[in-house]
């Protein structure tokens, strides 16, 4: 499994040294773009955007996004891939929205269709949404009614499973499309337990737990000199948290 280290902090691209995860809405007011030392992938914001507007209309278009992406391909670089404009399906997002789960997962489908579309050159990815497992499945049904088979697809992302409250139900899902062929998923901000149940069915994950695991905490031996309260936003946490993630989840690979 690929692992890519969530940050508020689109600088460290310029010299971290190990797979992150930036958000379109972290990257996007940068004039000088920072200048990718390892491969990277991008969120849309999605999250943000439905939990404090229930909808796009505040978000770039699609053509601003796609401009966006391939500024960022052209200046940033190691861009492995995009997430498209999609439409998480928690309860309390589709209570947001107004909108049912399947009308979240059509607009997640047509953001994947008009992307790609607008920029075929540009490594935009399909993402599943639902709730519950039989929601994926219709999900990946409704991709193949629109022409993509998502069982050839080269990674899938798989969505609103970052704030469940048990692994189990995620693990179940991602079973769930194993069952149907669907198997080189991304799962977004997976949390810890999760990739340690699950991370071995996953092609690449990310998380960013690592800054509310920092927030509750005091600072670093070696950082309480820096200035900071707590190391929520430090690079040295995050890299330490980094490690200790991969080399558990190293021995649970040995241990199977």
């Amino acid at each position: 499994m690929k692992f890519y280290l969530g940050t508020h902090q689109p600088g460290w691209l310029n010299w971290i040294g190990v797979p992150l995860f930036v958000s379109d809405r972290r990257l996007r007011d940068y004039v000088t773009l920072p200048r990718a030392a390892a491969p990277w992938a991008l969120d849309s914001g999605g999250f943000t955007e439905l939990s404090t507007y229930g909808n796009w209309d505040h978000g770039p278009t699609p053509q601003e996004y796609v401009n966006r992406v391939r500024r960022y391909q052209r200046h940033v670089g190691l861009l492995d891939w995009a997430a498209p404009q999609d439409w998480m399906c928690e309860p309390f997002i589709t209570a947001k929205t107004g909108l049912p789960v399947r009308e979240h997962q059509w607009r997640t489908i047509d953001s994947y269709f008009t992307l790609t579309e607008l920029a075929p050159d540009l490594p935009f990815i399909p993402v599943l949404q639902g709730f519950e497992p039989n929601e994926y499945l219709q999900c990946v049904d409704m991709y193949r009614n629109a022409g993509l088979d998502l069982r050839e697809a080269p990674l899938v992302g798989l969505g609103s499973v970052c704030r469940r409250q048990g692994t189990e139900a995620a693990e179940r899902i991602v079973k769930t499309l194993h069952s149907v062929g669907v198997t080189r998923l991304h799962g977004f901000g997976v949390k810890t337990l999760g990739l340690q149940r699950f991370g071995h069915l996953l092609t690449t994950a990310d998380s960013l737990a690592w800054s509310m695991d920092a927030r509750r905490k005091p600072p670093m031996v070696d950082c309480h000199g820096g200035g900071h309260k707590n190391c929520a936003n430090c690079p040295r946490f995050a890299l330490a948290w980094r490690d200790s993630l991969l080399g558990q989840l190293a021995l649970i690979g040995r241990a199977a």
